[in-house]
């Protein structure tokens, strides 16, 4: 046993370090589904004092520890090397405090996100961050990683739902500032340097997340329009009339919505007929109308032909099933070889990157099968390619000429699922050199031995 991993061992227990066939296949990878390896040992703290320890113990033996939460990442920002030492929050689990006065919940960051929203409703409120990965993502990742999800164009993404971190640093400093406060104006604000840095500058360990009221009703929709312009014009004359209360704004090109439609449980579509564009909307109202304003708001965007027709959910199970269809990405790796992006564009420009990609991987490889959905509302697209389709085709070459077109259009990179390794060698197709020199000013002032999440995120000099 390496000296590290024993005195790992010393201080947290046995139970608490795993090694060799201990270590379960779980630790070894992400939803990336990049190649792993065996790390050198799993601890598994249970306290913050505890991450203290590793984190300490690490940075002495110059020793690389990479940070692991629910391990739904699709970017490859968890999956560790043969000579890395996983950091599981798997433990650290728990909900401190509600505070209904500071309307706040005090809670570790090995939570998941369903406990949190389920703890929050109970208490007569809502977490406003929501993605399919619910029941299994953690809110740590989620800071990590700046979550974003389905109601972003309502909520924010998660950088927006925490007021308070405590952080551990590389070399086991404790840092916190569990503010409950939303008006806190001394001097720089640290939580925003942790919130979307994956692991690289520091350890999340408990967060004071916001709470928002509860809105009395949710309507569903799923909405049938003739071009991507047409579903930007909805969505801002939704916006006009509802203001936030339109809580998700999904769009679905035909190629993801028969896919979705193939694993819905009728494995029919709920329209007639076969539509250019398909939006699944979501009205959410603090007064309870039974759905009138939202159904006579969409009868008007029929009127004006706007929309070419639209299926509203009238009971709860049939907005699940509206859902299920959007949901359908889980099935993704399941049922593809999926080379995933996720993109961020001006949204006036993503039904023109949508045709310039399709232009593009058709004339490179002719009969590839890709399909392509996002959260346009917050500027949002996702595009995946199934690998069968281009055999003989690299991820990597996919990447290059994706990328290339997002650099064209001044776009980012990643949205939502942050840069982990998989995107690191095109960070600089979104971020200027001045940008980088920055990053690695901070990356060096926080983890100078860069033991933390190594090889992620910054691209190497």
């Amino acid at each position: 046993m390496k000296p590290i991993v024993q005195a790992l061992v010393d201080a947290l227990g046995t139970g608490s370090v795993k090694t060799g066939d201990a270590i379960e296949a779980r630790y070894l990878g992400d939803w990336s589904g990049k190649a792993t390896s065996n790390p050198l040992a799993v601890a598994l703290p249970r306290s913050t004092a505890e991450v203290a320890t590793v984190l300490r113990l690490c940075n002495e033996a110059r020793q690389g520890v990479v940070p692991q939460g629910g391990l739904t990442g699709l970017a490859g920002g968890a999956i560790p090397s043969s000579g890395d030492i996983c950091l599981s929050l798997e433990r650290m689990v728990g909900i401190e405090e509600i505070d209904p006065a500071s309307a706040t919940m005090t809670v570790l960051a090995g939570t998941t996100l369903q406990t949190v929203q389920e703890a929050a409703l109970a208490a007569g409120f809502e977490f406003a961050l929501d993605l399919g990965a619910r029941g299994s993502c953690q809110i740590g990742g989620n800071l990590a990683t700046n979550a974003g999800g389905v109601r972003v164009v309502q909520s924010g993404t998660a950088r927006d739902q925490v007021l308070g971190l405590e952080v551990v640093t590389a070399d086991g400093s404790v840092l916190s500032s569990m503010s409950k406060m939303v008006k806190n104006n001394t001097g720089y604000d640290l939580r925003h340097l942790f919130i979307g840095s994956e692991g690289t500058l520091g350890i999340i360990t408990r967060a004071v997340l916001r709470l928002k009221p509860c809105r009395a009703a949710r309507s569903t929709a799923l909405c049938a329009v003739k071009d991507y312009d047409s579903a930007v014009g909805l969505l801002r004359a939704l916006q006009a009339h509802f203001g936030d209360e339109v809580g998700a704004f999904e769009i679905m090109w035909p190629d993801f919505f028969d896919f979705g439609v193939s694993f819905s449980r009728t494995k029919q579509s709920p329209f007639g007929a076969a539509y250019p564009l398909y939006a699944l909307i979501e009205q959410a109202g603090f007064s309870d109308d039974g759905g009138e304003r939202f159904a006579a708001a969409l009868n008007t965007q029929l009127e004006a032909g706007v929309l070419l027709d639209a299926v509203v959910a009238q009971s709860q199970a049939e907005t699940q099933a509206l859902w299920a269809i959007r949901e359908a990405t889980a099935e993704l790796p399941v049922k593809l070889d999926p080379i995933n992006f996720d993109v961020s564009l001006p949204i006036g420009e993503i039904g023109r990157f949508v045709d310039a990609c399709r232009e593009v991987f058709a004339r490179r490889w002719p009969g590839h099968y890709a399909v392509y959905f996002g959260h346009i509302g917050d500027s949002n697209l996702h595009v995946t390619v199934d690998g069968r389709s281009i055999p003989g085709v690299s991820a990597e070459e996919v990447d290059h000429v994706l990328y290339s077109l997002v650099r064209n259009y001044r776009g980012s990179i990643s949205a939502e699922h942050g840069i982990g390794v998989l995107k690191r060698p095109f960070l600089g197709y979104s971020r200027s050199p001045s940008e980088l020199a920055v990053m690695r000013a901070i990356k060096d002032a926080l983890d100078p031995r860069h033991i933390l999440n190594p090889g992620k995120v910054l691209p190497p000099v």
